[in-house]
């Protein structure tokens, strides 16, 4: 499990772009995930070491979505909680049912969602109005909870679908929306993080540069989200959805 300076170099660049990506719509371990496994580490030390580093880009997004006001104290309260026990839910899962009968599933649903996001005409300015305060916290719980699960057990897309969910069912704007996907995806990285590095499949001396990158990416990613808006957000949704359709599309067919 060797993995040279230059391989790590190049490791950082892509968890740059990835927390740029990442923060803004989701789908930042496209580029990294792959670029690990193609230093020739193993599956399952390549999936430790990219939610090594992932969490610090999940943290940097949250703490520049929060310092712009778009962090609702009381609803992380329940989501950050909930997503954390739902990703340890997802990796106990993963022990009982094989991932890969999820991918015919999430392809289907990304196909829906990303011809959602072409054909839905302009998208109001701001957010709607949102349900009542219990309903609200209910929704954004059983979000919290099922996309949580679903991180743990199998991942691709999970911020993309926060997102959606968010905006979706909650009336958020799709940049509040985002901040709101931060919150849940800390949690389910920092509960992936726990158990991978538990199980020694951390690959520390090439997580920690990468999450320095993946930080500042995250910050970036943030900052742009905030100044952009909805607008941007909502395009680079659909091209990480786009991207994750074909590359499971890939997967299934060579399945």
């Amino acid at each position: 499990m060797e993995v040279t300076p230059l391989e790590i170099v190049l490791l950082c660049v892509a968890a740059l772009t990835a927390g740029v990506v990442d923060a803004i719509a989701g789908g930042g371990g496209l580029l990294t995930l792959p670029s690990l496994l193609a230093t020739g580490l193993p599956p399952h030390v390549a999936l430790g070491t990219n939610k090594g580093q992932s969490v610090f880009g999940a943290l940097a997004a949250l703490v520049r979505f929060s310092r712009a006001g778009l962090v609702r104290g009381e609803l992380a309260a329940v989501t950050f909680p909930l997503g954390l026990a739902g990703s340890f839910l997802g990796a106990g899962l993963v022990l009982l049912l094989r991932p890969e009968l999820l991918k015919p599933l999430v392809l289907t649903l990304l196909v829906v969602v990303a011809a959602f996001l072409a054909f839905r005409r302009g998208p109001p300015a701001g957010e709607r109005p949102e349900p009542p305060r219990n309903r609200l916290l209910a929704l954004g719980a059983l979000i919290a909870l099922l996309i949580g699960t679903y991180d743990g057990f199998f991942g691709p897309g999970t911020g993309t679908f926060l997102i959606i969910s968010f905006s979706g069912l909650l009336g958020h704007s799709m940049t509040r929306a985002s901040a709101d996907a931060k919150v849940v995806n800390f949690a389910s990285n920092l509960a992936a993080v726990c158990l991978f590095a538990y199980r020694g499949l951390v690959l520390w001396h090439v997580a920690l540069p990468m999450a320095a990158a993946q930080f500042t990416g995250g910050w970036i990613g943030a900052h742009l989200a905030v100044r952009g808006g909805d607008k941007l957000v909502r395009k680079v949704v659909l091209l990480v959805v786009v991207a994750l359709a074909l590359k499971l599309g890939r997967d299934v067919l060579a399945g």
